[in-house]
């Protein structure tokens, strides 16, 4: 690991479980190696068995939380994940402008692993308008490549159709994740103007993968944070969010959260 203390600001819901948004981002970064600030968008009410409510915060405080950590603090790299409504795109877009040169790893979040919707319909074109050419890396499921393309996406080409879509939005580079596309194995994509590197291992059995989208775009904006090539740094983080899900701590009667903080215990 870098001596980089890598600053990562995190916009995105709080989960009350623990097991998602930033509270899974926190412990990532801090899992990681890096330093965690957040602008919190939305407060939901949620476990391990699904979301009984969301309250979206106003923009302007969110604005207002984030320029008091950028105005200080500062950031080595965003985090951007459930933003609500079109609003709030508009909101991050602007705090985004307001510090160029500071790398943004977008994670779409369209819909809870319960099946909660956490992004408004008519957000969706905001968020291909305004969050994917302010993506240094996008960081799409099936469902959410599909819902940002038009595409049917249910195959790794598919993956990697959406993909190309995608980069000709204006993102820097696409992580198309192939959690949902049916096998033993899950083979994510990361695709560049340059080319693509793939990911892949044994699809692991288990219902505790609440957060896994958060956890693994978190590590990926740690790792840039901390100064990582792209690949090295996505990498890594494939590699920590694998762990975390084959560690996961049984918590919960539902889709329960990963294991976090299993780099803090010596086991790395």
């Amino acid at each position: 690991m870098s001596d980089h203390l890598g600053r990562v600001l995190i916009i995105a819901g709080s989960d009350s479980g623990g097991g998602a948004g930033v509270q899974a981002d926190i412990k990532t970064v801090t899992a990681l190696g890096g330093y965690a600030a957040t602008a919190i968008t939305a407060i939901t009410v949620q476990n391990t068995l699904g979301v009984q409510a969301v309250h979206g915060l106003p923009p302007d405080l969110v604005e207002a939380q984030a320029l008091a950590v950028l105005s200080d603090i500062g950031a080595d790299a965003f985090k951007i994940g459930m933003l609500g409504d079109a609003a709030m795109v508009e909101a991050v877009a602007r705090i985004l402008d307001g510090a160029p040169g500071v790398p943004a790893v977008v994670d779409p979040v369209m819909i809870a692993k319960g099946g909660a919707a956490l992004l408004a319909d008519g957000a969706i074109a905001a968020l291909r308008r305004l969050m994917i050419p302010r993506a240094a890396l996008l960081t799409p499921n099936a469902p959410e490549a599909a819902a940002l393309t038009g595409l049917v996406v249910e195959t790794t080409d598919d993956l990697r159709r959406a993909g190309e879509t995608l980069l000709a939005l204006g993102a820097a580079a696409v992580l198309m994740k192939g959690g949902h596309v049916a096998g033993d194995t899950v083979t994510d994509v990361l695709m560049t103007p340059g080319g693509e590197t793939t990911f892949s291992g044994p699809r692991i059995e288990t219902r505790h993968t609440h957060g896994t989208g958060c956890t693994l775009s978190s590590a990926c904006a740690a790792g840039l944070a901390e100064g990582l090539p792209l690949e090295q740094a996505v990498g890594r983080a494939w590699g920590y969010t694998a762990e975390a899900i084959r560690r996961a701590p049984g918590l919960g009667g539902g889709h329960g959260p990963l294991d976090h903080g299993w780099p803090l215990r010596g086991d790395r």
